[in-house]
């Protein structure tokens, strides 16, 4: 039990150096524990119920003569929807609030309301996140809205702002904003500007306020005369003066650019799942247009990265100045890459997608990192005004995410294909129509294949693992630096990282599985 505490709630260094040392055990939590908890998920068998047919009903996708399925697939049976609520959807919003918790834990700022605790403010938003759908399936007039997907993954969007919104009110209820929380001795006060200038010092508590006349500014003229050195009444002070004197506490403007950053990442979780809806919604595509679908994508996700990682920053004295926070988001946005691309991969219908995608993706691995690592690089990002980093801190950053760029691909791999095997042997094949590669309405050249999905991904998560081996042996011939050193590194550092990283890969990977659900309530 102590070990569970020492490794997941309170993470000791000692332990998680021990636990990420072996590159065994280091797979074992950081890839395949996230991973199965997935897959487990998804696996769990819903209640089902055969779908009424109905050849008016507008309501039934897919069993419509003629209408064409959408590539996610079609409701082919109901399911309860207790069993959703309570089960299913549950699990997916419990991670999502331990992960913004693990967040808030490196952030070093509890978000719950200290007279009530973490227990009874988690179990409050639990019981909300459950009962606020209730109206949408109970109202006949509302239960359209249920067999969305988008729908319940933006109510999960508005469940892990929540903790967001809470900690912001927390700060603004105790005037954090408005300046020091305690208020200074006259003693302290001689050493500072309003002691000499008469301005009220809102440091001050109400009952030690003096109204002090200022002293003259001449009274530090010597060649001014002393029979004309006297006081100025502060009451008769320039009101742009007093404005000067209103200002931001530097921890609370972290907090706004902390909590900007939250928001950027859960903005980039819808825009992945509208993304992919578009995408499927208009399958097939040629090769072309797959090529330019993924690397849209990765374009998005790119810059949403860059945007959350400026702000964030590394070091500090930046906008938020913290490294293992940089570290989780990166993390999560490699995850959000990695996994709507794998969803990609059930939908290709010739091994030369495959292949287009691996050669274009190794390439850029191989080739561009070491060159992204160099000084010429560094120096002209400098002249930019891109990277105002050393070159050694620089280098640090290209190397943290290359290893999390092999974190992201191997778990999303192996949820990809633990979950392709799970979902189309097992009781859910009809609730994730997604893959059941079985035909339907698609012409006989439009065949998605098991064989081809299971075949062509492990072969491409073979070539991923051996690219991975490649360009970690050209970075330590070159630069003389272990990926896999620096990685563990990180992790005896900043030990809240381990369970931290685990709990957004489950989260991403869940978010995967859940855009790809078919609901149809009973």
């Amino acid at each position: 039990m102590r070990r569970m505490r020492d490794t997941w709630v309170d993470p000791k260094a000692v332990v998680v150096r021990r636990l990420v040392d072996v590159w065994w055990s280091r797979w074992a939590v950081l890839v395949v524990l996230p991973a199965s908890l997935a897959v487990a998920w998804c696996a769990i068998p819903f209640p089902q119920y055969p779908l009424p047919y109905d050849d008016d009903d507008p309501g039934v996708p897919g069993q419509v003569p003629g209408r064409k399925v959408p590539g996610h697939g079609a409701a082919r049976v109901q399911v309860n929807f207790w069993f959703f609520l309570f089960v299913y959807y549950s699990f997916y919003n419990l991670t999502a609030l331990i992960w913004i918790t693990k967040v808030f834990n490196i952030y070093s700022l509890n978000w719950w309301p200290q007279s009530l605790g973490f227990p009874v403010t988690v179990s409050a938003i639990a019981i909300l996140s459950l009962a606020a759908p209730l109206p949408l399936y109970l109202v006949p007039e509302a239960r359209w809205l249920t067999v969305h997907n988008t729908v319940w993954i933006s109510w999960t969007f508005c469940i892990m702002a929540m903790p967001v919104a809470i900690a912001f009110f927390i700060l603004l209820t105790n005037e954090r904003h408005l300046g020091l929380r305690h208020s200074l001795s006259e003693t302290q006060r001689i050493f500072t500007s309003s002691w000499w200038t008469g301005d009220r010092d809102d440091t001050i508590s109400r009952r030690e306020r003096r109204q002090r006349a200022a002293l003259d500014p001449s009274a530090f003229d010597p060649n001014a005369d002393p029979s004309q050195i006297g006081y100025n009444d502060s009451r008769y002070q320039p009101r742009a003066r007093r404005i000067r004197r209103r200002w931001l506490p530097a921890s609370f403007v972290r907090f706004v650019w902390f909590c900007l950053a939250l928001l950027i990442g859960l903005l980039a979780y819808v825009i992945g799942e509208a993304y992919a809806e578009i995408y499927l919604r208009t399958l097939p595509h040629n090769n072309l247009e797959t090529i330019v679908y993924v690397y849209g994508w990765i374009s998005t996700v790119h810059l949403l990265d860059g945007l959350t990682g400026w702000i964030l920053g590394g070091q500090e004295g930046e906008r938020v100045g913290s490294y293992p926070l940089s570290w989780i988001f990166k993390l999560y946005f490699m995850l959000t890459y990695q996994t709507y691309v794998r969803a990609l991969y059930a939908r290709l219908r010739d091994p030369k997608q495959f292949m287009y995608l691996q050669i274009l993706s190794s390439t850029g691995l191989i080739v561009v990192t070491p060159i992204l690592m160099s000084r010429p690089v560094h120096w002209f990002l400098s002249v930019l005004g891109i990277n105002g980093q050393s070159y050694g801190s620089y280098q640090k950053i290209c190397i943290r995410n290359v290893f999390i760029r092999f974190m992201a691909e191997n778990a999303s791999m192996l949820a990809f294909l633990g979950s392709v095997v799970v979902l189309h042997f097992g009781a859910n094949k009809d609730v994730y129509p997604y893959f059941a590669f079985d035909g339907g309405v698609w012409d006989e050249t439009e065949q998605y294949t098991f064989d081809l999905t299971f075949k062509a991904s492990s072969i491409t998560w073979g070539c991923e693992l051996a690219a991975s081996f490649v360009v970690a042996g050209l970075i330590r011939l070159i630069y003389g630096v272990s990926v896999v050193v620096e990685g563990k590194l990180d992790f005896a550092v900043w030990p809240e990282l381990l369970p931290t990283a685990v709990a957004v890969t489950l989260h991403v990977l869940q978010n995967m599985l859940f855009s790809i659900v078919r609901l149809q309530f009973r």
